[in-house]
């Protein structure tokens, strides 16, 4: 749909940047910016910087950019009109009825094509199960203890051996091959045609928070690999923001939520009265993860499996969930494996207990770090020490650090004083301490972009940053002098807005409608700058800019115009006189 541009800026004006984003992500103030860990990629230094004056974010390690509408586009997943709406809503805006384009209403009716067939295909499963050809999967739910009654609550089901057996129903039931190609549960071959990649296997949906299936993971019956097999990635189907059993976990009353592992461990849990329960789908937990799970909750239980694997799984978790302010704490199945086969052998009421035991995520990692080094031995215990003193220089909280160093100095015998120098010692030498710097990146450091672009986007990014600037130079620049198209627009929108003193470069962004180009408008304003200490070096950066940008649009000039000698001639003498006046140009910028 198209609303006014005014109505669009309304919306993105009344919602703060900063606000809508630290819901989803937990930022620190750094200078003029914000910082935290990009929700678009894994990263464990915060590079995802956010603007309030600009109104814009922009990540220096993917390089995603855009405003507050953007963001709930990205992150959301969310079309332009279902963002705007969030953000109406949000702000208290009316919006008018919505008229979607032809391109949002078809690709809205693709997406609900898919969410109906693929309810469609969990019913077959369900049925399947309960027919005489899904027996050997009903047994085996039985067999592992499930209730008829979590049986129907988690919708499980079986996949019979046949190729093509669900591709064939769901045609008959009038679904497309277009839809059932975005479902992404069937191959195709020349041989074979379009078969099932779901056969001979337990089915367990995948649903997403409002309760609609999204994909299927499928357990084989027997010998086969993979043991399990996950459906891949769709249009209504991202793993990675996507936590199995979230849909019942988030109207729990419990004041935490337990990640796990395995499907089974998911229902087993709740069929114990553990309703809060969540799984990651077999994937590693994500930044996506992390971000929904703090929607939810403030408290964290680690239950991954007893086993090697299960504990890097939880030392990485920790760090992230830590990272967005979540509290965490670890809990302890041992003799046994994971939570389904501890539940089957010591049952619920040892669980609970286990839960009200649950070992702090420091305390844990501290003991984890204990096994690596022999404490009988004084170079072992010196080396425990240092990495001790590392993880406790994470805490950017100075009480909060405070006391870990008093509590782990008394257990393991060790004088709060020596620690204190020992962390003192390393954060001299920045050792265990994680923090954004901004590098050291401008007009000559190395780039994989092409010179030029760079160029014009350092010149404005520091117009944008400030524009005072632009009244010494603007006599000698225009926006043609900016050789993409993208920037020659953007920079005619800014220079617009610096004369009329209303900069606004969230606005702008407001301007492009596609994922590309509002990155790339993001980044013209958010390029890195070089820290310059002097006067006398950002006015010669300045110039050198400005000199450089004019130098290329004058070469492109005549490389592109048809002209004679005499015209060339005269243009060149022109070209020529400008730069000479930029060279002698005396910008005298302010401290």
């Amino acid at each position: 749909m198209y609303y006014p541009d005014n109505l669009v800026e309304e919306v993105r004006a009344r919602n703060d940047i900063v606000e809508v984003i630290s819901s989803y992500v937990r930022l620190q103030k750094k200078g003029s910016n914000h910082f935290g860990l990009c929700p678009f990629h894994n990263e464990k230094t915060a590079s995802f910087s956010v603007s309030q004056p600009k109104q814009m974010y922009h990540c220096f390690g993917c390089g995603k950019s855009g405003n507050v509408i953007t963001f709930i586009m990205e992150y959301e997943n969310y079309t332009f009109p279902e963002a705007l709406k969030l953000l109406a809503d949000r702000a208290g805006v009316s919006l008018p009825e919505i008229e979607y384009s032809k391109e949002e209403k078809e690709r809205d009716s693709l997406k609900t094509r898919v969410l109906e067939a693929y309810r469609e295909a969990g019913v077959y499963y369900y049925r399947v199960l309960r027919s005489d050809a899904g027996k050997r999967a009903y047994d085996y739910f039985k067999d592992r203890g499930l209730s008829d009654e979590t049986i129907n609550k988690f919708g499980l089901g079986f996949a019979v051996t046949g190729r093509n057996l669900l591709y064939n129903h769901l045609r008959s039931k009038g679904f497309d091959d277009r839809v059932l190609n975005e479902m992404r549960i069937f191959r195709m071959s020349e041989r074979d045609g379009m078969t099932d990649i779901f056969w001979n296997r337990a089915i367990f949906p995948i649903m997403n928070v409002s309760n609609k299936i999204i994909a299927f993971g499928g357990r084989v019956m027997g010998q086969g690999e993979p043991k399990y097999l996950n459906s891949p990635e769709s249009i209504v189907f991202d793993k990675g923001r996507n936590l199995y059993g979230l849909n019942h976990a988030r109207i729990s009353r419990k004041n935490n939520i337990i990640v796990c592992e395995g499907y089974m461990d998911v229902i087993a849990l709740h069929q114990a009265g553990f309703n809060q329960a969540v799984g990651s789908l077999g994937t590693a937990l994500t930044s996506g993860h992390v971000n929904l799970l703090k929607r939810y909750t403030d408290n964290v239980l680690l239950c991954y499996d007893n086993d090697g694997a299960g504990t890097k799984a939880n030392l990485r978790a920790i760090q992230m969930l830590r990272d967005v302010g979540l509290s965490v704490k670890v809990i302890n199945m041992s003799p046994h494996k994971d939570p389904d086969e501890f539940l089957s052998n010591l049952g619920a009421e040892e669980f609970e207990t286990r839960i009200k035991n649950a070992e702090n995520a420091f305390y844990y990692e501290v003991r984890m770090l204990e096994g690596d080094h022999d404490l009988n031995d004084p170079d072992g215990r010196t080396r425990f020490a240092n990495e001790v003193a590392k993880k406790l220089l994470k805490f950017e909280d100075p009480i909060e650090r405070d006391n870990y160093l008093e509590a782990i100095c008394v257990k393991y015998h060790i004088k709060t004083e020596n620690m204190s120098k020992l962390l003192a010692k390393l954060a001299a030498r920045g050792e265990g301490i994680e923090v954004y710097e901004r590098p050291r990146s401008g007009i000559h450091s190395s780039s994989p972009e092409d010179g030029i672009k760079k160029t014009q986007k350092l010149l404005l990014t520091w117009l944008c940053d400030d524009p005072g600037i632009y009244r010494l130079i603007g006599k000698y620049l225009t926006a043609d002098d900016f050789t993409e198209e993208i920037y020659r627009k953007a920079a005619a929108m800014l220079f617009d807005q610096i004369e009329k003193d209303e900069i606004n470069p969230a606005r702008i962004v407001s301007c492009f409608t596609s994922e590309e180009e509002q990155n790339e408008i993001g980044s013209l304003f958010n390029t890195k700058l070089e820290m310059l200490e002097t006067r006398q070096d950002r006015e010669k950066a300045l110039k050198d800019l400005l000199l450089k940008v004019k130098t290329y649009s004058f070469d492109m000039q005549r490389n592109n115009n048809e002209q004679t000698d005499l015209n060339t001639l005269d243009q060149a003498i022109k070209n020529k006189k400008i730069l000479q006046e930029i060279q002698a140009l005396k910008l005298e910028l302010s401290e």
